[in-house]
């Protein structure tokens, strides 16, 4: 589904992604894992078109997007949870969900049953202020927005970050639907070690802007990882 060959990213004369390869696969878990400033984060940015790759290419679905517009890649199917949520506060529930109508045409513009089904809470907390709603409830509506786009490929910024463990687990459980249910394909970057082992298709550690280690979901050694992880 989506194939990046050997990207390069610079902040000005700052390099954050070296020679960067890496692949994701429909129906499948690509989980990506770093310390802080690594270069994760711009990672999916370049993957959405946030910002653009100095060099290499990213192609999804075959089709080179590399000087693609965000909306464009949207349309196409990628759907992007920043780290942070970036929910409108001032907007209700459902006014949040529905600004996922920008990637849809007109008449694929409705929230599906099977949203509300995923984040039941969304549905009772519909007409309430998305600022009014607590960190992990926002985490849950910042998901759904996403999915309101009808994504092929989901990429998912930290979610568990500041979240209590009854909604990490939630969380958990929806991605392997999406996942096993629907077909679609996460790329999860995560510190959480045992949240991205429990999911985990593939992965990929990124030191310094490098993939430093790289194997089967299966493959994952936690004291392996953790070199990568601590400080």
């Amino acid at each position: 589904m989506l194939e990046i060959n050997n990207i390069d990213f610079s902040y000005g004369s700052s390099k954050i992604l070296f020679d960067l390869s890496m692949s994701a696969n429909s129906g499948s878990v690509t989980c990506i894992l770093g310390r802080n400033g690594v270069g994760k984060s711009t990672l999916l940015k370049t993957i959405m078109g946030i910002e653009s790759n100095n060099s290499g290419t990213i192609a999804f679905d075959n089709n080179e997007i590399s000087n693609l517009s965000t909306s464009y890649r949207a349309r196409m199917g990628i759907a992007y949870v920043p780290q942070g949520r970036e929910i409108f506060p001032l907007l209700t529930v459902e006014e949040n969900m529905k600004t996922g109508f920008a990637a849809l045409s007109r008449n694929q513009r409705v929230i599906k049953d099977e949203i509300y089904d995923l984040f039941p809470v969304l549905n009772e907390m519909k007409n309430r202020r998305g600022g009014d709603l607590s960190g992990g409830q926002q985490q849950q509506l910042a998901i759904a927005r996403a999915l309101v786009t009808r994504p092929k490929l989901l990429l998912l910024d930290e979610p568990t970050e500041g979240i209590q463990p009854s909604i990490i687990k939630h969380i958990g459980k929806v991605i392997k639907h999406l996942v096993q249910n629907d077909g679609i394909g996460v790329i999860l970057v995560e510190h959480n070690f045992d949240f991205a082992k429990d999911l985990a298709s593939s992965y990929y550690i990124i030191n310094r802007g490098r993939v430093a280690l790289t194997g089967n979901g299966n493959q994952m050694k936690k004291e392996e990882v953790y070199k990568y992880l601590t400080l």
